[in-house]
C-alpha cells in the first residue's frame, strides 16, 4: 500500500459530497454509500470522514456558530 495523499481525499470528498444525494453527518452511513465505489478501506473511511466533516462544516455555517446563549439586556 502507497500513501493516501491528503489533497487527493479532500478533493474526492468535496466532489462526491456537491454531486451525490444522500451524505451527511452520520459517518457510518456515509462508509455504506462509499463501499462500492472506493478501491480500499482507507480510502473509503478516509472520504467518508471528509464528507462527514463537510457536511458538519455546511450547517454550522448555515445555522451561524453559537456558542453560549445570547446576553438578555437589561431594562431600566
Amino acid at each position: 500500500m502507497g500513501r493516501i495523499k491528503t489533497l487527493m481525499i479532500k478533493k474526492v470528498a468535496n466532489e462526491l459530497f456537491e454531486s451525490v444525494e444522500g451524505f451527511g453527518e452520520d459517518f457510518e452511513k456515509n462508509k455504506k454509500l462509499l463501499k462500492n465505489t472506493m478501491p480500499s478501506k482507507k480510502v473509503r473511511n478516509k472520504v467518508a470522514g471528509g464528507i462527514t466533516k463537510l457536511a458538519k462544516k455546511k450547517r454550522q455555517k448555515e445555522h451561524g456558530k453559537q456558542k453560549g446563549r445570547p446576553r438578555e439586556q437589561e431594562e431600566d
